[in-house]
């Protein structure tokens, strides 16, 4: 439905439904309860729903107002009012290297996985260059949305070689534990961190905006022996993860 059909006051205002900006209130909470209006998109314009409603600004004000004292939208000075993020905020430390699974498992939350693609497939020329394989070799790659309590989190694109994971089906939930019973278990990781605005595909795979904050995170993980295991490349939604680490004073 467009915002425009779904705002028009014949779809909701009633004469004894009460004060005018309590049913545009509760008709912008639909809005964001149904999807319309996604997690860190903007709201319309005071003066544009004034249009469609056919109501004064002031009364358009107040309904977004209480939307803010609720907590379902954050008012940005100079920028307008935006819905309020709906996913868990985590705080997720630079200085272990464990797998989504385990994060979750730690914090009592419960992850799942929708796959997005799983196989085995001819390499590109920076999984030939960062996993250090021959032309002719294949690759293992296994990308999903990964969720924490049936919110969306992450997509994790992971490269591996067919001699780290042979059959990349074998993975149900956590990569780490498979690559664990096989003796295989990376034991440090190189990570890049970099700030991005969403793009439509993945924007629409976490339910959030395009055009939201996220994190691209590129690591590259090593086995005991020095051998590349895994090339991953994460988006991670901006609005749901802190990235912590601790630094310590070196003496020079």
């Amino acid at each position: 439905m467009m915002m425009s059909e779904f705002l028009a006051p014949a779809n909701w205002l009633k004469r004894n439904g009460g004060p005018r900006y309590v049913q545009l209130h509760r008709r912008l909470n639909e809005g964001i309860d149904q999807g319309l209006f996604k997690a860190g998109s903007s709201l319309p314009p005071e003066r544009e729903i004034a249009a469609i409603t056919d109501m004064s600004r002031v009364t358009v004000r107040k309904a977004i107002q209480a939307l803010a004292d609720d907590g379902i939208v954050v008012q940005k000075q100079g920028s307008g009012s935006f819905v309020a993020s709906s996913a868990p905020q985590i705080e997720q430390s630079l200085s272990r290297l464990t797998s989504f699974s385990e994060d979750m498992a730690r914090r009592g939350m419960v992850s799942s996985s929708v796959w997005l693609e799983r196989g085995v497939f001819m390499p590109s020329p920076d999984e030939v260059m960062v996993l250090a394989l021959s032309p002719e070799a294949s690759v293992s790659r296994i990308s999903r949305l990964r969720t924490a309590d049936n919110k969306p989190m992450a997509i994790e694109r992971a490269s591996l070689s067919t001699q780290i994971l042979p059959n990349p089906l074998l993975v149900k939930t956590s990569l780490y534990d498979v690559l664990d019973q096989a003796g295989l278990r990376p034991v440090r990781a190189l990570q890049k961190i970099s700030a991005i605005n969403l793009e439509d595909q993945d924007a629409a795979l976490l339910e959030v905006a395009t055009g939201m904050a996220g994190l691209r995170i590129e690591r590259t993980s090593y086995l005991p022996d020095g051998r590349v295991a895994e090339f991953t490349k994460s988006i991670y939604r901006g609005d749901a993860y802190n990235f912590v680490a601790e630094l310590r004073l070196t003496k020079e």
